[in-house]
């Protein structure tokens, strides 16, 4: 029978799940680093479509989006679809950024038994699954890859599977890029398919500055924020430095390398020769200031997600003719393109209580029929996270998605921080200290000499390696 709280086409949907052998009941916990065991049809758990008793409650958790529409939306269909079911929702955002208290708060809500049953979130998987917060989530990510085809970016099966099994769920692809003014870069003489390496970018920034104009080139920062860590990393990598051997095991940020990268980015916002391609304030900026900057016509190159381009579509700013989107530098060699796509993701917490209506609320909302509208309200900022859920309605809604597609496929697998390694609980947790921007300060300010900071950076990341059971 069709409750009162279930229309038809909800129950219809819920059927279809079922008659596909969607499984959706509760995984049991194993030990970290234990495979999952085989499971036989006959023994596999099936789906559970009845609603909860009355007043039974899913808290679910959402990051917090750029678009306020998104958001807003989001939460709404979300609600709306758990009380579909017949539970009461309890929809809240969290802070998104892995410098967050995410993953503090999470460890308690699961250590006092009162976890959320869901969250969506940006935050590193091997963290979660490290720390015991996650349950397995296999069937849902290998259900979703049959029905929609492989995960992407390639890196996601690295970030978020430990011995074979998925601890997360991927929800939504995204990728950044680097943003040039072309028309101050075709003032300046600046051909935009010739800056390959840092360097080309920081040559190309002191052509395009203007101070009279309130032209500066170099819109990045180094301050403590998503932006300002991915440039770190991208410098130290440029000139060959690596945080860690391809094991992950082994720490090897202290290289001649790391400081070569680290003295190079430093030299920028230190020396006056650079002055003039600085835009004031810089120093101090935090992940939306570069957005602000670049679309009130102030900086003429960034590096950001596709937030810079969403928004000015958005607001039908005048500058969106003049937005060049730029692929990520090149190491100085010229052997490795140091940037890719990411993920957000699904989780479903140990300690759960409403796990089947979580797994609902993942195949409902990742399926293309609902993904594809919130999508295209995202800007090119929550994309399809398998490759054949980027449908021709998505692609047309945006010129710009066709090559955001282009990156995010990328069949180069480069890991950020961690590469060449996969990450790991050690390398994420080293990471999310924040340490990369203390150095650059204490470069900067002369407190340090860069082979000084690097060297304390290196004995914080083998104190934290060691904690977690890696000795150096």
């Amino acid at each position: 029978m069709i409750t009162s709280q279930m229309n038809r086409r909800q129950f219809l949907r819920l059927s279809a799940l079922v008659g596909g052998g969607v499984a959706l009941s509760a995984c049991a916990v194993r030990p970290a680093g234990e495979a999952p065991a085989a499971e036989s049809p006959a023994t596999q758990a099936q789906p559970t479509t009845a609603p909860a008793p009355a007043g039974g409650k899913v808290q679910v958790l959402h990051r917090q989006e750029y678009f306020k529409d998104l958001e807003t939306q989001y939460k709404a269909q979300t609600e709306e679809y758990i009380r579909s079911l017949g539970y009461e929702p309890d929809v809240s955002t969290v802070n998104p950024e892995v410098f967050g208290d995410f993953m503090a708060k999470m460890q308690a809500a699961v250590a006092a038994g009162n976890p959320p049953d869901l969250a969506y979130h940006t935050n590193a998987p091997s963290q979660l699954h490290n720390l015991d917060l996650a349950i397995d989530q296999s069937d849902i990510v290998n259900t979703l890859i049959e029905k929609y085809g492989d995960a992407v970016p390639v890196s996601v099966y690295d970030n978020a599977r430990f011995n074979g099994a998925w601890y997360s769920v991927p929800h939504s692809s995204n990728a950044g890029a680097w943003f040039v003014r072309k028309d101050w870069a075709a003032e300046a003489g600046v051909d935009l398919a010739a800056i390959k390496t840092l360097q080309d970018r920081l040559d190309a920034a002191r052509k395009m500055s203007d101070p009279a104009k309130e032209h500066y080139g170099w819109g990045l920062t180094v301050n403590k924020s998503g932006d300002g860590h991915g440039l770190i990393t991208t410098a130290f990598q440029a000139f060959g430095g690596r945080a860690v051997d391809e094991t992950g095991t082994k720490v090897t940020f202290d290289s001649p390398e790391t400081v070569a990268g680290i003295q190079w980015l430093a030299d920028i916002y230190s020396k006056p020769e650079y002055k003039d391609i600085l835009p004031p304030g810089v120093e101090s900026w935090t992940d939306p200031s570069n957005n602000e900057a670049f679309l009130a016509g102030k900086i003429g190159m960034t590096a950001n997600a596709f937030s810079i381009y969403a928004k000015a579509r958005a607001d039908n700013n005048p500058i969106l003719p003049n937005i060049g989107i730029v692929r990520f530098p090149l190491t100085n060699d010229g052997q490795l393109e140091l940037g890719g796509g990411g993920n957000a993701y699904y989780t479903i917490f140990r300690g759960a209580k409403q796990v089947d209506a979580a797994r609902q609320v993942i195949l409902h909302f990742l399926d293309p029929q609902t993904f594809t509208p919130l999508s295209i309200l995202g800007g090119g900022l929550v994309m399809p996270a398998y490759k054949n859920a980027w449908t021709e309605d998505l692609l047309k809604a945006d010129q710009a998605f066709a090559g955001l597609r282009e990156i995010i496929f990328n069949p180069s697998n480069y890991l950020g921080f961690a590469h060449p390694a996969k990450p790991n609980a050690a390398i994420d947790a080293a990471f999310a200290t924040g340490f990369l921007s203390e150095i650059m300060a204490d470069v900067i300010t002369g407190r340090k000499t860069a082979a000084q900071a690097v060297a304390d950076g290196h004995k914080l990341m083998v104190q934290i390696f060691e904690e977690k059971g890696l000795p150096q």
